[in-house]
């Protein structure tokens, strides 16, 4: 279950968003408040669904960064993971009108920094474990 990656999660939010499983109707679902604070200088600070969306994405992909200092043979299944990942984020961007927006770019590319830190950190453990004598 730790090979899983955890971008996986906020795909499946957008995705459950988009087919009007999350409640939101009509309109741009991600412009839809969540929460609405009054601030002590008068203004008001407004979360929308696609903020929170970004927001849940930032916090899995802390998790999938620190994942992916882990140096063992299943770290090797979550870059494989991850790629998969990505690449599902890519297509959906590309071809599903409804995905072509700011959140979900802002999403893919959280993917995609995922992915490009997975394989740096592994390349780079990888030479620190080679010696020569």
């Amino acid at each position: 279950m730790s090979n899983v990656p955890l971008l996986i999660v906020p795909f499946i939010l957008f995705n459950l968003v988009i087919a009007g499983l999350a409640g939101a109707s009509g309109g741009d679902p991600f412009a839809m408040d969540l929460l609405s604070l009054s601030m002590i200088s008068g203004g008001v600070w407004r979360m929308n669904l696609g903020d929170a969306l970004i927001a849940v994405g930032l916090v899995f992909m802390f998790f999938e960064i620190l994942k992916s200092t882990r140096t063992s043979n299943a770290s090797v299944i979550d870059h494989l993971l991850s790629t998969f990942v990505f690449v599902a984020f890519l297509v959906e961007f590309l071809v599903v009108p409804s995905a072509a927006t700011s959140v979900f770019f802002l999403l893919m590319v959280m993917s995609a920094i995922d992915l490009m830190a997975g394989f740096s950190v592994s390349i780079r453990s990888a030479g620190r474990d080679v010696s020569f004598n």
